[in-house]
């Protein structure tokens, strides 16, 4: 019966409760120590040290559990460095505590990165959603300008007319352009593009998707002018895959980060896009660390082209002018007494055709846009990357061996 009720007993009553009536029972010397241990089921050890602490506590409440907290902390991080890791975070909200900690250590304060991360979690400054798998691995050219990626970073309709148009150095990471245009006309881009051109010089090559306007899914070849004009700068193009946005691996991550800086930095009242994105392409090139950089800066990676942007540039010299035509304004070329359809796009300008056994690869400027199978007749856009080609007819051999012009309903367009 004494064992249901002392059961019963620790079930409703507290630590210091128990406790208490332990002391007491003990205190009055009318129970052995052994029986009274066995009966609160603790070890003698433990008994002792509880009459021990009711002699030396000023009030019996304080024969409840104590904190197991150390009374002093000599490695409990300064209150002023939690105050400076909270005010970095509230000021870099979309920054995580690697790039935190980058910058306090420029200010002579030295915290491990788990115990940057611990302080703005505790203070509430950390989602879920902002925790990121790193990257499995990285590709990087290996020197700056020679290839620049674009692209269009998405918007909800509650930041629309805004459509940021992203431009960034595959090998730093810099931002060489950031611009809030309304939408993906041509004329607007070549203008923002022009601007970037004329202060940071020329890349070597440039990637994007087959988006507007740089890709025309509904035209004969997709080629778009302002593709041949960039071209015509003598920067080869490339094009990511369809649907693989992984392709531009880099910029769609500056996307993710840019998205997380508006989600969580609130533009001035009645103020346009464009100023904030200037001070965020000023941030994002000089102070924000980037893991990839090794936690430096881009721009500390980045220097500009010195390849200057010429207006009017001097017509393309491919070397050997016996392989040069010009294209007609049907957008075909003759090669070896045939026919091929390259691209109106291109009709009157100079391209050069490079033969590969029974193959040929015509080349506008130094961006492949054309494959021709000499023995079929048949001629395949470039889709630059991609395993999917599309045919189009040529000139099919007439009767005698000639060749016969095919009419329109014969030709089957990209």
């Amino acid at each position: 019966m004494d064992g249901e009720e002392h059961t019963v007993a620790w079930g409703q009553k507290g630590v210091g409760e128990q406790r208490l009536a332990f002391v007491v029972r003990a205190k009055s010397g009318a129970e052995s120590m052994k029986a009274l241990c066995q009966e609160f089921q603790i070890s003698r050890p433990t008994g002792y040290t509880w009459l021990k602490r009711c002699q030396e506590c000023e009030h019996l409440t304080e024969l409840g559990e104590k904190s197991r907290r150390p009374r002093r902390s000599p490695r409990q991080t300064r209150p002023e460095w939690e105050a400076k890791v909270v005010s970095l975070r509230k000021q870099y909200p979309d920054w995580g505590a690697k790039k935190i900690g980058v910058l306090l250590e420029q200010e002579g304060i030295h915290l491990p990165r788990i115990t940057v991360h611990r302080i703005i979690a505790r203070y509430g400054l950390i989602r879920e959603q902002d925790r990121h798998r790193p990257a499995p691995q990285r590709f990087e050219r290996e020197s700056p300008n020679q290839l620049w990626q674009m692209d269009f970073k998405g918007m909800p309709d509650t930041r629309k007319p805004c459509l940021p148009l992203v431009i960034l150095d595959d090998h730093s990471r810099y931002l060489t352009g950031l611009f809030g245009l309304e939408g993906t006309q041509a004329h607007p881009v070549r203008d923002s593009l022009e601007q970037v051109f004329r202060r940071a010089g020329l890349p070597d090559a440039m990637l994007m998707d087959h988006g507007t306007p740089w890709w025309n899914m509904q035209s004969h070849s997709g080629w778009t002018w302002l593709l041949v004009w960039l071209m015509k700068q003598d920067i080869r193009i490339y094009l990511s895959g369809y649907r693989h946005p992984q392709t531009q691996g880099k910029v769609e991550r500056c996307n993710g980060s840019l998205e997380a800086a508006m989600v969580k930095r609130q533009r001035p009242q009645g103020q346009d896009w464009q100023p904030w994105l200037d001070a965020y392409r000023q941030e994002y090139n000089h102070i924000r660390p980037h893991e990839a950089l090794a936690m430096g800066v881009p721009a500390d990676r980045w220097v500009p082209s010195s390849r200057p942007f010429r207006a009017d540039p001097p017509p393309f010299d491919y070397g050997d002018p016996a392989n040069v035509q010009r294209i007609g304004l049907n957008g075909n070329i003759r090669v070896r007494g045939r026919s091929y359809f390259v691209s109106q796009i291109f009709r009157g300008e100079d391209v050069q055709v490079k033969f590969l056994d029974d193959r040929a690869i015509v080349y506008f400027y130094r961006t492949a846009i054309r494959e021709l199978d000499l023995l079929a007749g048949t001629s395949h856009y470039f889709d630059l990357g991609q395993t999917h080609t599309a045919r189009t007819r040529g000139l099919m051999p007439g009767p005698s061996g000639g060749s016969a012009p095919a009419t329109p309903s014969e030709k089957t367009f990209p």
